[in-house]
């Protein structure tokens, strides 16, 4: 399952970041770590980006972003 996947007001635990480098390095700046709990806050209309919170860090990402963090309820 990956986070694109994650409805409005669910939560879920990172279990893995299949990014390339430069991506991989922006998520873990931002907390977006294997074991961090994630927690889907809203989607666009269009889903085409999804707001998430990590800890006390709010954010907004791409699906095509999302799709790459793999995640376990």
């Amino acid at each position: 399952m990956t986070l694109d996947t994650l409805k409005k007001g669910q939560s879920a635990t990172i279990s893995f970041v299949n990014a390339e480098k430069e991506l991989k390095n922006r998520f873990n700046s931002f907390g977006v770590v294997k074991g961090a709990t994630v927690y889907a806050l809203q989607h666009t209309l269009r889903k085409q980006t999804i707001e998430v919170r990590i800890n006390k860090t709010r954010m907004a990402l791409r699906y095509s972003e999302a799709e790459k963090v793999e995640i376990s309820e």
